[in-house]
């Protein structure tokens, strides 16, 4: 069955697939991008796909994008738009933590209160959260990244339960690390600032860091997209859905591991050691 899915941050990565993707399976599907050019470019390639799309302005911070994107009546929100700002907790600006929090967090509960209203009115919709293997742990140097996606997970969980019995769901979804470029450009914003030599880290801690090839093997995003379609599509799907699920197991271990370090202990687990 045809649904009407509203999908932000659909200008690139997996927004961008995913939209073009369920438009080629038949859905209406609204793609919200940033700004006005995004816009033109969106278009142009869902016309060089052989899809229509429907595109709107919707930076999700801006009161009056979002009120115009609440006349839309959708099956499906996607609350995919975010950004990542990186740097050690104890150093990063006060303004590139609110502005990952008022976008990643604030903007999306937005969104979600937006629709929400129509949806229990008819006893059915859905919305999709795209959180982060980084709701579930924290990610040294990201750890302001993963605590946006933490509040997110808390939000998701409370409208979960608070919802039983209306007809509609709530889910998330919790890519690992795929080469959208999504992550070279959030690991970039730290530059910016940063002063390796007034660092509150150890040089041992800054080293390990700086000279981990954690960026180097990124995945496919087309295994996220699908993934996102299917949860788009499917009806009662898992509340959590974390992709690859190879990565599952070691995020266990991650959060067990929490409760037994000590002060010189890493709460990071190798997941060759699994």
């Amino acid at each position: 069955m045809s649904k009407t899915i509203l999908i932000t941050g659909a200008s690139s990565g997996f927004g961008k697939g995913v939209a073009i993707g369920l438009a080629k399976k038949g859905h209406r599907v609204i793609a919200g991008v940033h700004v006005e050019p995004l816009k033109t470019i969106l278009l142009e390639e869902a016309k060089q796909a052989g899809v229509e799309l429907e595109v709107i302005v919707l930076d999700v911070t801006n009161e009056t994008d979002r009120q115009f994107a609440f006349n839309y009546d959708v099956d499906v929100l996607m609350s995919n738009a975010g950004i990542m700002e990186t740097g050690p907790v104890a150093e990063i600006p006060m303004q590139n933590v609110r502005k990952n929090f008022e976008v990643n967090v604030f903007a999306s509960l937005e969104m979600a209160q937006g629709f929400l209203p129509k949806m229990v009115k008819k006893g059915a919709g859905k919305v999709i959260f795209t959180s982060s293997m980084g709701g579930l742990i924290s990610v040294p140097f990201a750890s302001i990244y993963t605590a946006t996606k933490h509040a997110l997970e808390g939000i998701a969980e409370g409208l979960k339960e608070e919802l039983t019995g209306t007809g509609v769901e709530i889910c998330t979804v919790n890519p690992g690390i795929f080469g959208t470029g999504f992550n070279d450009r959030g690991a970039e914003t730290m530059m910016k600032w940063f002063d390796l030599e007034k660092s509150l880290s150890k040089p041992e801690v800054l080293q390990a860091v700086f000279e981990s090839d954690g960026l180097a093997n990124q995945l496919d995003p087309q295994l996220m997209v699908d993934a996102m379609i299917r949860v788009a599509e499917e009806e009662n799907s898992l509340f959590r859905n974390v992709i690859p699920e190879a990565i599952i197991p070691w995020i266990k271990a991650t959060q067990e591991n929490t409760w037994q370090v000590r002060k010189n202990d890493s709460i990071s687990v190798d997941p060759s050691s699994l």
